[in-house]
């Protein structure tokens, strides 16, 4: 698998408190723009690398059943992946993303893991209910859930924020996670794992993202409070909050001449692949993090820091 994917390196401008700073960047991906949300991973250009061929498993999560929402492209797909090669048995609910989730499913299939796939909307009672029953239906018992799936919508202005995108936004992010961590509380038991995705954006904050750093906020309350109520039973939550990373998410939500400068206001000056915050996945869901609960981990190339 070819890691050579950026694209040159550009001078840009940005500002930071102490005034404008100007650095050379990687570029990851040209323009581009896809028409709807959550976007498609076949459609991108470059494909994200989701799989580090030189990350081999070592049984971390044998046997364990995960849940992943979102889990057909970007970063879900990343973390199913990685947690095949750790043992682990797959259920991938996802949205109309058919062709990269069947795609998902057979990459798995081929690493000797398991996966089922599960098509609708998190942000529907019916169907998170459906995601549990065929869970235990299919494996009997629940050990990881990572809350993953999101949408993201750019608004140059909170007044642009229609009714009806903010009562979206708010449904598959806040509502969606927390219907399904609801109807799979009842089912794990101690030295389980969830994991909830938040952003670097509840902390930088983006303004052309008001209403999507909102829910990420409220994911990071949860995420928390949550900790707090399950710590005696040894369940833990945690959450992650990715910096950029090239996910289909990207081109879905922002106008293409943005493209590639994401990532430039990092320390590290590059944005990432979605491989590269794999191993967080792995280590928040296994006994490798058993004294770890209530913590946000930041994979953001130095965007964010303390």
């Amino acid at each position: 698998m070819n890691f050579d994917y950026h694209f040159g390196n550009k001078y840009y401008e940005y500002y930071y408190p102490t005034g404008i700073q100007n650095t050379e960047y990687q570029i990851m991906a040209p323009e581009q723009s896809q028409p709807e949300q959550p976007g498609m991973e076949y459609l991108m250009t470059p494909k994200p690398i989701f799989d580090n061929p030189n990350y081999i498993g070592s049984g971390k999560l044998k046997d364990k059943v995960a849940i992943i929402t979102g889990g057909d492209s970007g970063l879900g797909r990343a973390a199913a992946v990685a947690f095949a090669k750790e043992g682990a048995k797959l259920v991938i609910p996802y949205y109309n993303e058919h062709r990269d989730a069947n795609d998902t499913k057979e990459y798995i299939e081929r690493l000797g893991g398991e996966c089922i796939l599960l098509s609708g909307d998190i942000s529907d009672i019916g169907f998170c209910k459906q995601i549990v029953n065929e869970t235990l239906r299919n494996y009997g018992k629940i050990d990881i859930l990572v809350n993953n799936a999101g949408v993201q919508y750019q608004q140059d202005e909170l007044t642009c924020i229609s009714d009806e995108q903010f009562d979206r936004t708010m449904k598959v992010n806040v509502y969606g996670m927390f219907y399904l961590t609801r109807e799979v509380l009842p089912y794990l038991q101690s030295g389980a794992s969830i994991i909830n995705l938040s952003s670097v954006t509840a902390f930088a904050g983006e303004p052309q993202l008001i209403d999507y750093v909102t829910t990420k906020g409220a994911i990071v309350g949860f995420t928390r409070s949550l900790a707090r109520n399950l710590a005696l039973k040894n369940i833990r939550v945690n959450a992650i909050a990715p910096g950029f990373f090239w996910t289909p998410l990207q081109p879905a939500c922002w106008v293409k001449e943005k493209i590639p400068s994401l990532g430039a206001d990092a320390a590290m000056a590059r944005g990432a692949m979605p491989y590269e915050l794999a191993p967080t996945f792995v280590f928040l869901a296994s006994d490798d993090s058993s004294y770890v609960t209530g913590q946000v981990i930041h994979n953001n190339g130095g965007q964010v820091m303390g």
